[in-house]
């Protein structure tokens, strides 16, 4: 009967294990999470200290423990500390139920000391020592033993230690969206150091007539309108980014002199716009600077997009004070709402007379010559792009809805979706497909948001549909504004880096191990970008 009993109580020891070390490892990886997250505060936007003080911040960190490491090593006494913490959590919930208030007071005791102990590590960045934590470990091993030898109810703990484990996925998803939130606040917003190079910027551009008398001089130029030269276009209102979208470009080109970049922005930021390219030299190359204001054509009449943008219920949609918490936060970025962000579809009527032309997002790098991209055949398509459906995500089907017949009745779901950011367009193709035609339709199509909900890439993939000249996976390279893992290998051999996500380099929340490839084209010893990081 003994070796029976004994044999029944060694695999429910070992289910009761089970489920402790479930919750032990659920614990630590919440605790972890919820630390990191307190600990990265997303701060004002407007509070962007200088350069000077970002490269002392960068050089202490280098230097100073990292706790992240420290509390994930299996060789480490945090880590030791942790794990005893989050079991002896358990068992006070247990001493309590059972009315044991005293062995939960001395677990809780014990608890906070490994909270003390852990808080001074992440404070002071100094490890903790076999001193400090082996005094700590052993009573609350002791503790621990103690709670597990009285507490022997197989049934009671399994219930509990469910219970906890739903409340910690629960904890952990509230956290998930509590960070998602944050983080498009935060790359929504628009740093003070950018604010203050606008204003300077604009400042000269009404103070200064030799300025506009230049910029008019420039404007009929013949070079804007020469195919023998290659031409780029760039539709932002953001004029740092722009700056190092040209100055890579013209950087990594074996010939300057022979590129010309069409440029157009919104009336809030045309004069600084001007003021900077007019200002600075970049080695030659031709830059036309328009404002969006000024293409009257571009009306509700005429483009379904301006139209829906100037609904009211699509700008309290992304603008209201009260949004929907069930909506996804990417999707009411404002960004959408930017008719610069739409007037990618309108490049052939922009400009009638060009024949080629690459368009280039503003969070892009150019890191080599783009100019054999003109060269390219393209087998009579409109659009050159890099595919990424290398991953399943990136097929027709994960940014239509195929449950809608006009959609599926068109389109293969499983067909290879492609970039946008850095794409060779051949004009010519353009206007004999009337691919901003087909985008009309299919805006009109999509009024009440049913196609697709989001962006410029879905109704891309309708237009350019059997239209679209895969390209080498070389040209374009994305991720750095989301992916932590990119493969070196691939950022050295592309031609563009593409900072597509949140963290965009231009903000604190930038990846710090992608942010040097586009901070080597900010020429930091201007004068105003060394007032605006200082002041």
């Amino acid at each position: 009967m003994r070796r029976r009993a004994a044999e029944f109580r060694r695999p429910v020891r070992r289910r009761v294990s089970y489920w402790i070390w479930l919750f032990i490892a659920l614990s630590s990886i919440l605790g972890l999470f919820l630390f990191l997250l307190q600990n990265h505060h997303y701060h004002d936007p407007d509070d962007f200290p200088s350069l000077e003080k970002n490269a002392r911040v960068e050089h202490f960190a280098r230097e100073s423990l990292n706790f992240t490491e420290e509390i994930t090593s299996v060789k480490s006494f945090s880590r030791q500390l942790a794990e005893q913490m989050t079991l002896a959590k358990a068992y006070v919930v247990i001493a309590k139920e059972h009315n044991n208030l005293h062995l939960a007071w001395q677990l809780s005791k014990k608890i906070r000391g490994c909270q003390l102990l852990l808080s001074k590590t992440a404070m002071t960045g100094e490890p903790v020592t076999q001193e400090e934590a082996e005094p700590i470990i052993k009573s609350l091993s002791a503790l621990i033993f103690k709670a597990q030898d009285i507490h022997y109810d197989i049934a009671t703990t399994i219930v509990t230690m469910k219970s906890h484990i739903q409340a910690l996925e629960e904890r952990a998803n509230a956290a998930t969206v509590q960070s998602t939130v944050f983080g498009q606040v935060a790359a929504e917003a628009l740093p003070k150091s950018l604010h203050c190079l606008i204003v300077k910027l604009m400042t000269d551009w009404l103070k200064k007539p030799s300025l506009q008398e230049l910029s008019y001089e420039r404007k009929n130029s013949l070079r804007l309108v020469d195919n023998n030269l290659y031409h780029f276009c760039i539709f932002s209102d953001n004029v740092l980014a722009t700056s190092v979208v040209v100055n890579s470009s013209v950087s990594s080109a074996d010939h300057p002199k022979q590129l010309v970049f069409h440029i157009v922005t919104d009336g809030v930021n045309y004069g600084a716009m001007q003021a900077w390219f007019l200002s600075n030299d970049f080695k030659g190359a031709t830059i036309e600077v328009q404002d969006i204001d000024e293409f009257r054509w571009l009306n509700a009449s005429y483009s379904p997009i301006v139209k829906q943008l100037l609904n009211p219920d699509s700008r309290a949609f992304y603008f209201g004070a009260y949004q929907d918490v069930n909506v996804q936060p990417k999707m009411q970025n404002p960004k959408y709402l930017s008719l610069l962000n739409h007037l990618r579809f309108y490049i052939p009527e922009i400009y009638p007379q060009l024949e080629k032309v690459v368009f280039l997002d503003d969070d892009i790098v150019v890191q080599k010559d783009l100019t054999p991209l003109f060269s390219l055949d393209l087998h009579g398509n409109v659009n050159g792009a890099v595919e990424t459906c290398l991953e399943a995500f990136h097929r027709y089907y994960k940014y239509l809805n195929f449950s809608n017949p006009i959609i599926s009745s068109k389109f293969d779901p499983q067909a290879c979706a492609w970039a946008f950011g850095m794409n060779i367009f051949d004009l010519v193709a353009w206007r004999k497909a009337n691919v901003t035609g087909r985008y009309h339709y299919w805006q009109e199509q999509n009024a009440d948001g049913t196609l697709w909900k989001l962006g410029t890439l879905p109704p891309a993939l309708l237009c350019f549909y059997g239209l679209t000249e895969p390209l080498d996976r070389r040209w374009h390279a994305l991720g750095l504004g989301y992916d932590l893992n990119i493969d070196n290998r691939l950022i050295e051999s592309a031609a563009v880096v593409h900072f597509n996500g949140n963290m965009k380099p231009w903000l604190k929340l930038a990846i710090a191990r992608y942010k040097p490839l586009w901070d080597r084209y900010i020429n930091q010893s201007h004068p105003y970008l060394q007032d605006c990081v200082t002041s």
